[in-house]
């Protein structure tokens, strides 16, 4: 599949990776340095150790041009035998590495981390694409991400299948229980928003049908439906779609996959999933040299 690589910002956690790696941009990979001489050439693989869905490979050609730069150690030409998105098994190689001994080895680590990190995610969101496959649901990601990292994880659940939310506080206003509260009502949470900012998607969080019929009445046209059972759900689903606006409905809060198809079968057109960043465990992958 081809899902466009946010390149600003790997570049910038790149650099902070290597500075936080080496000490400093003038720092130095003390290990290396002493053990390789600085002519040597080396050949590796990037190497998946368990099965799971590749995210991240535009991350080495980075990596190791800045490296590179740092430790004028030379250039590493790299070679990738996949794509983003691809699922893997363990023992395939995704990627070779050809190129200075010293360039390689001071960028393994922080090429690994990160490739380990986005494959996690976009493993374990593959895993929700598949159980939603052919029920007309969506599995969406959350602002529940490592700090620094958003833009890096929230494009690995696009590379595993799934769907962005909001990118952050910016772009989507979503009223939650703490503004209903400040607000006085979910009504009044919605004018002002629609007043100060017109043009801006409004999101609703509600909790029970009430809400949901208020939250409707008021402009919303994305309504999520926090922590409900698949009954209550399936309710406040039916009651949205009897109002005759076309409204998005989502269901968050609580979610797991042994439960995604009950949740599906309720109609919602998403599954708003915060495990898919904030919880996925890495996928194992190595740097070999061969």
């Amino acid at each position: 599949m081809t899902v466009e690589f946010p390149v600003a910002d790997a570049r910038r956690v790149v650099r902070e990776a290597l500075i936080e790696d080496l000490g400093g941009l003038d720092g130095i990979d003390m290990t290396t340095a002493a053990t390789i001489d600085p002519a040597a050439r080396e050949r590796g693989h990037v190497v998946a150790r368990e099965a799971g869905v590749i995210a991240g490979l535009p991350v080495i050609a980075l990596v190791v041009d800045e490296v590179a730069g740092i430790t004028r150690g030379g250039t590493v030409d790299v070679r990738l035998l996949g794509a983003d998105g691809d699922r893997v098994v363990a023992g395939q190689v995704m990627a070779e590495l050809d190129g200075p001994a010293t360039t390689i080895l001071t960028a393994e680590r922080t090429l690994l981390n990160i490739i380990s990190r986005l494959s996690g995610v976009a493993t374990v969101t593959r895993q929700w694409a598949d159980a939603l496959a052919g029920t007309g649901t969506t599995v969406l990601d959350t602002r529940k991400t490592t700090p620094g990292l958003r833009a890096l994880e929230k494009y690995a659940v696009r590379a595993g299948g799934g769907t962005n939310k909001r990118m952050g506080l910016y772009d989507v206003a979503m009223i939650k229980d703490n503004h209903k509260l400040a607000a006085g009502s979910i009504t009044a949470a919605y004018e002002r928003i629609r007043a100060r900012f017109p043009d801006v998607p409004i999101q609703v969080e509600v909790t029970t049908v009430d809400e949901a019929r208020e939250a409707v009445a008021a402009g919303a046209r994305f309504v999520m439906c926090d922590n409900m059972s698949p009954e209550l759900l399936g309710e406040t689903v039916a009651a949205i779609r009897a109002n005759g606006a076309s409204v998005e409905i989502e269901a968050t809060g609580g979610l797991t996959l042994a439960k995604a198809p009950a949740y599906a079968a309720t109609g919602v057109d998403y599954l708003s999933v915060g495990a898919l960043t904030h919880s996925a465990p890495i996928l194992d992958v190595a740097l070999d040299l061969v």
